[in-house]
């Protein structure tokens, strides 16, 4: 079972999303000094972290899913995708 990372306090960040050359794909997601100051876990260069991620086309999938979080005392990390005008 994967064990999540847990933050201490509340976090409430913005970035970017960069187009990667070398990979030609819009895969790379820049994350706050706030975020790194919050899980020092992910400055280790050894160290190895995955990710998921979970899109509900209905609000109803959605409440499903944040029960099953909570009855397992989870905390999920809400992402939003923003054009940039």
């Amino acid at each position: 079972m994967l064990k999540p990372l847990i933050p201490r306090t509340i976090i409430d960040s913005e970035g970017k999303i960069y187009y990667s050359e070398s990979f030609q794909a819009w895969n790379t997601i820049k994350l706050k000094k706030e975020l790194f100051s919050e899980f020092p876990q992910l400055k280790e260069k050894r160290s190895k972290f995955l990710y998921k991620l979970n899109y509900f086309r209905k609000v109803e999938e959605l409440q499903l899913q944040l029960k099953e979080i909570i009855k397992e005392n989870g905390i999920p990390l809400l992402l939003w995708f923003y054009k940039d005008e």
